[in-house]
Order: structure tokens, then sequence, then C-alpha cells
């Protein structure tokens, strides 16, 4: 029985009281409290989830997307993140980039430049694009960040050749200086049937032909794995194909971007086992919208993914 889902029975512990009745920060200081001990309140037996404090399977990195969980606050999100086993968190902007180390986890990808519209496939952009990350990779580096976001753009008509073209032009300005400090640029993949219409990176063939025409081990794929379901489908199979471009990846119900439990239609527990089995050294962030107590459904996911 995890501790989020107590179903409140007599020498049982009930985590909706705790909610009710204590505010955040103090509920999530006695959830961390209890998964220290290892111990369900009520009971002998050490707690059945993988989840405690510093435990777990160990083959893979997990991080939280931060965005997906805006209405907690930063510092209360990395405790009940750290108390689950998480061991990172994702997206976020500067002024947030050194809490998590406060709380003993990584920043493990940062906000980068661009936006999800405005992007490398155009060269017009391409100036604005190295200025803004030629002054964030430094940054980076001193808040000992892994990983940048970055973008194609969107078509708006343009070919996948000239776009792929275009994007390895203006990424390549940024290899030396990515190279220099240990940052790795991460072009996500997006779907542009559902969320992001008209956004070109929207298949792994084509973020693959851009790693490959730039040729830095400081470009890398963010495999988002909720979205390339939703575009191409195959995804055991597409990670073993590409696995040597991809450096990141996020995850998401399928579909409506919810939970990764059983209520869609993904095997997450497979894929991660495919992930792990590669020998996958980077981070896989949870980034699914919760449509649950979002703190229950964070340390489910754990336990899906935790292989």
């Amino acid at each position: 029985m995890s501790l989020l889902t107590g179903a409140g029975a007599k020498g049982h512990f009930n985590a909706g009281w705790m909610m009710t009745n204590m505010n955040r920060r103090q509920a999530v200081g006695a959830l961390g409290a209890f998964a220290v001990a290892g111990l369900v309140p009520g009971s002998s037996e050490q707690a059945p989830w993988s989840a405690q404090i510093g435990r777990s399977a160990g083959r893979l990195r997990h991080s939280v997307s931060r965005w997906c969980y805006g209405k907690i606050a930063i510092d209360d999100l990395c405790e009940a993140a750290k108390g689950i086993g998480y061991r990172g968190i994702d997206l976020l902007s500067e002024p947030d980039w050194l809490v998590p180390r406060k709380h003993g986890l990584d920043c493990a990808m940062a906000n980068g430049f661009g936006s999800i519209p405005v992007g490398f496939n155009r060269p017009d952009n391409h100036d604005k694009l190295v200025a803004d990350a030629e002054r964030m990779i430094p940054l980076a580096t001193a808040a000992q960040i892994p990983n940048i976001v970055c973008f194609s753009g969107n078509r708006a008509g343009m070919s996948d050749g000239e776009g792929v073209t275009n994007c390895v032009t203006g990424l390549k300005r940024l290899m030396p200086l990515a190279e220099q400090h240990g940052v790795t640029l991460c072009l996500e993949l997006l779907n542009s049937k559902v969320d992001h219409k008209d956004y070109q990176c929207d298949h792994t063939a084509w973020g693959a032909q851009v790693v490959q025409g730039v040729n830095s081990p400081r470009l890398k794929l963010l495999f988002d794995i909720y979205h390339m379901q939703i575009m191409e489908g195959d995804i055991i199979r597409t990670i073993r194909t590409n696995f040597q471009h991809i450096g990141h990846f996020h995850t998401g119900g399928v579909p409506g971007r919810a939970e990764i439990d059983d209520s869609q239609e993904l095997n997450y527990r497979s894929v991660m086992q495919a992930i792990a089995d590669l020998g996958y050294k980077g981070f896989v962030a949870q980034e699914f919208v919760p449509r649950r107590d979002p703190l229950t459904s964070l340390r489910q996911a754990f336990e899906i993914c935790d292989v």
C-alpha cells in the first residue's frame, strides 16, 4: 500500500487525512520521514514500494518536469520527489536552476532559448538564438546543468530537407562552446498532430538527420515518448535504432498526456526496461499532467519506471 493511497482503515496510514489537515509543507515533511523509516505506520513490515528514499532499482535516473506540477511550490516538489526516489527536476528557468541542489537533486534539463514555433529551421532566427545560447551555456555549466532543450521551429511551408539544412547550420555555430563547457543541447521531438501543429521536428528520423549533420557529442535528441507514440508508434524499436542520437527522455500517457498507468495505451515498464538494457546513463523525466492527486501519481510513475 502506498503512503499516498492509504485506505485509512484501522492500523493503516490515511494520507488523505494528512493532506486535508496539514499544510503541504508539513505533509511532505511527514511523508519523507516515513519514507526514511521505510515503514508503514502501524505496521512492523517494510513498505512494499521500491522507492524508499535513496533506494531504487538504480538502472535509470529519474526526473520530474516542473511545469506539470506548477501548483506545488518548487521546494515542496523537490522534497516530495526526493522522498519518492527521483534524482532531478526538469525544465527549470534560470531563477530556479539552483533550487534542486539545495535538496540534493540535479536540475536535469534547463529551459532553453527560442520557443517551440521559433527555432533553428529559419536562418533569420540564428543570430538571436546563438546570442542567447552563448550567454546561457556558461551559466548552465556554472550551475552544473547537463542539458538545455532547444527546438526546430514550425514549418510554415518549409520542406523537410531545407529545415534539416538550416537547423544543422545554426546548431553547428554553438557546438564549439557547448563542447568546451560540457553542456548538451537536446533538440526536442514533438507531435504536430495534436499538441504542436506545424512543428517540424516531429519524427525521429528527421531529428536524427539534424544530429548526424551537426556531428557533435553535444547535440542529441530529447525523445519524448508521448509525442512519438502519437506520431509514429513503434517506440522500443525506434529507441533502439536511434539510441546513439538520444540524450534525454520524457514520458506522458497516450492519449491525453495524463498518468502513465494502465489507463493509457503504452507499456511504460517495458519501454523503460528497453532503455535501461541499452545502458542509458541520462535522465528519464516524467512529463505527464496528473488528473488525480499529483504526488500519488508521481509515486506511481516512479514505481512503473524504476526497472
